[in-house]
């Protein structure tokens, strides 16, 4: 791990052939984490492709043991998709655990782990974003166009920035953002 990384996203996808990183990367920028060193560079945020959600819950306890090694502040956010064979976020966050308890993760350490999950894919996300509503029972359309991503995140941002409640948010959302807010809670505390 770099030296200055101070986020680590883990997440479903191949380089190339996924939005995930787009809308990360974007999303992470325009929120600008007030506890991430001041100075600006590529490397303080590395997102870890994994393929498919078996590989991202087998690779997320290794990776939490080198950001806790890591020490300061560095933190690991799990990108992940609720599929139809999960109803909500805590059963897959409870796959997760189960995995991670196997590998010698205590529930403390576990704790300090941020996840984002998306039900049914990020899809869901970038269409509610764009059009006000979105049905999370099936998945979303296609995004083709990174731009789309990219700027869906910017509006997620934008509303998390100033704080917006209405309208309300799809449930992994809602979820979602629960997690990232008691980690800027937690980072306030530092």
């Amino acid at each position: 791990m770099a030296n200055r990384t101070q986020i680590v996203c883990l997440h479903e996808g191949i380089k190339g052939r996924s939005i995930d990183p787009v809308f990360i990367n974007a999303l992470i920028k325009a929120l600008d984490p007030s506890w991430l060193r001041p100075y600006k560079g590529s490397n303080l945020m590395r997102r870890v492709d994994c393929g498919g959600r078996k590989e991202l819950i087998k690779a997320m306890p290794g990776e939490l043991r080198a950001c806790l090694n890591a020490g300061a502040d560095t933190t690991l956010i799990v990108w992940a998709d609720v599929d139809d064979d999960k109803d909500n976020c805590d059963q897959l966050k409870a796959e997760f655990w189960k995995t991670a308890q196997a590998e010698g993760i205590s529930i403390a350490e576990f704790s300090q782990v941020v996840f984002a999950f998306a039900k049914d894919r990020l899809e869901n996300w970038i269409q509610y974003l764009n059009t006000g509503s979105t049905d999370e029972s099936v998945e979303g359309p296609r995004v083709k166009y990174d731009r789309q991503a990219a700027d869906a995140a910017k509006l997620l941002a934008k509303r998390c920035l100033n704080q917006t409640q209405e309208p309300p948010l799809p449930p992994s959302l809602d979820w979602s953002c629960r997690n990232w807010k008691s980690l800027v809670s937690r980072m306030k505390k530092n």
